[in-house]
């Protein structure tokens, strides 16, 4: 059988040009992919190409990110709740009206917020790496809840430190099995995006925002046990920055959840595509029709 086809095409959400990749028939079961820092839709390239004759595959960059438009921090609000509005909206000019959804870092907060005000919508949870319990949070976290809590010059350096070419290639090799395996395209794409004028501030925005995600992890946690989705967790189980103990406390709330510990790291996608596809082809097949 020959490799779907992907498309790269652009939706205009309120005056915004937003880029995502498409592939698979539309009339097979959908899955929304969203990306995590610093990452775009590009980290699901190889993905969608795995997958695209089993499910219909939609990842959409979002402003800031990737192909999409990006403006300044003056002109556009930068958090995690405009974000679910855009993807929000994004779901319904493409007509989407049921769906998994793959979250990997950011996507988690984003993610949540989109499933817990239509939960109607979600067929599936697919998180890899992507954390809403304090059980997932490592020692990383200290000097962002510092900033969180006194945002000034001093807490403020640490987190510019994060958007450096060096913290890049950390967050990419960190935890790895072979350094071999991850591609460096990702990386020297990954920091062009945040070397474009201004996209740093963007970013700081955005680290500074995310403070108002822990407080809605109950929030989450309820939805979980109320709706009890089907939960695919693949997670890098040597990630630095979020503990593979996030991963099982899906477990808590969704007892049927499926979890896989990888030996990778953060970006595990990077490293174990093959497997992680393996997954969700088999954990939707089984699921999918469930949920419905």
């Amino acid at each position: 059988m020959s490799r779907p086809q992907t498309s790269y095409k652009t939706v205009s959400i309120d005056g915004l040009n937003i880029f995502y990749r498409e592939a698979g028939s539309p009339d097979a079961p959908t899955i929304l992919l969203l990306h995590g820092f610093p990452s775009s839709s590009f980290m699901f390239r190889e993905l969608i190409t795995e997958l695209g004759n089993d499910f219909h595959l939609v990842a959409p960059d979002y402003p800031g990110f990737g192909s999409s438009d990006a403006p300044g921090v003056e002109s556009f609000d930068y958090t995690f709740d405009h974000f679910a509005d855009i993807v929000e909206k994004f779901t319904d000019k493409l007509n989407l009206k049921r769906y998994a959804i793959y979250m990997q870092d950011y996507g988690a907060p984003v993610g949540f917020r989109l499933a817990t005000r239509r939960p109607e919508a979600i067929t599936a949870i697919i998180t890899q790496n992507a954390n809403i319990y304090p059980d997932g949070l490592t020692p990383f976290w200290g000097a962002v809840k510092a900033y969180w809590e006194n945002p000034n010059a001093e807490t403020e350096a640490p987190i510019r430190g994060l958007l450096t070419p060096e913290a890049m290639h950390h967050q990419f090799m960190a935890g790895v099995r072979n350094p071999a395996h991850v591609s460096p395209d990702a990386i020297i794409i990954n920091q062009a995006g945040l070397d474009r004028p201004g996209n740093k501030e963007v970013q700081m925005a955005l680290f500074l925002d995310y403070r108002d995600t822990p407080p809605l992890y109950p929030k989450w946690h309820e939805y979980l046990r109320r709706q009890q989705p089907p939960v695919l967790a693949v997670w890098g189980k040597n990630d630095p920055i979020l503990k593979p103990e996030g991963a099982l406390a899906y477990k808590r709330d969704v007892p049927n959840a499926e979890v896989h510990l990888l030996d990778s790291g953060h970006h595990a996608i990077e490293e174990d595509l093959e497997e992680i596809a393996e997954h969700i082809r088999r954990f939707l097949k089984s699921n999918v029709a469930k949920a419905a």
